[in-house]
């Protein structure tokens, strides 16, 4: 019995760990303009904006063109049509390899032009979401919110394996009421 106790309590760490994010559900968003590219074409994303049109997944990963990001990528492309009828944005943000973000906002193995991609050169962005990765300075964690109209994060989690942030994000938004 106690063993298994252990294994249970052990497990429900993981979880947790996987499931924290920098800032807790129920607070505030912060607001954020950034250059963004959407299928090549470099344009001015606007959080403030995104949100009059409904809730916005904002996924900060570490940099363009490595194999988990690449991943992730593709996965909330093939996604986007989900998100896009649940009224919902998706923006990837990162300071990883920004000079690389137009093609890999277009490349049909990442973005495929379907969602946009902003840079955060000073990791402003990812400061105000304490989103900082600890080890490499100028990266952030792969760290994924879902964002209501109202500017509340109603999910937050952070994860270095790309695999749970799309079904998850995807879910919240499928269950808001619009």
């Amino acid at each position: 019995m106690f063993k298994r106790v252990l294994v249970l309590a052990a497990a429900g760490a993981a979880v947790s760990l996987a499931a924290h994010a920098a800032i807790a559900t129920g607070a505030a968003a912060p607001d954020f303009t950034a250059p963004a590219y959407l299928a090549g074409q470099p344009f001015t994303f606007k959080l403030a904006d995104a949100l009059k049109k409904g809730p916005v997944v904002l996924y900060f990963f570490p940099a363009a063109h490595t194999p988990g990001c690449n991943i992730e990528a593709h996965e909330f492309a093939d996604a986007s049509d989900k998100f896009k009828a649940a009224g919902a944005t998706v923006i990837g943000v990162t300071a990883g390899n920004i000079d690389q973000l137009a093609d890999f906002s277009k490349e049909q193995e990442h973005c495929a032009g379907k969602f946009p991609v902003a840079a955060d050169a000073t990791l402003a962005i990812a400061k105000n979401y304490d989103v900082v990765n600890a080890t490499h300075a100028d990266h952030t964690n792969r760290t994924s919110f879902v964002i209501t109209p109202d500017h509340k994060i109603v999910f937050a989690m952070t994860d270095p394996k790309p695999d749970a942030h799309i079904d998850n994000t995807l879910a919240t938004v499928q269950g808001l009421k619009h």
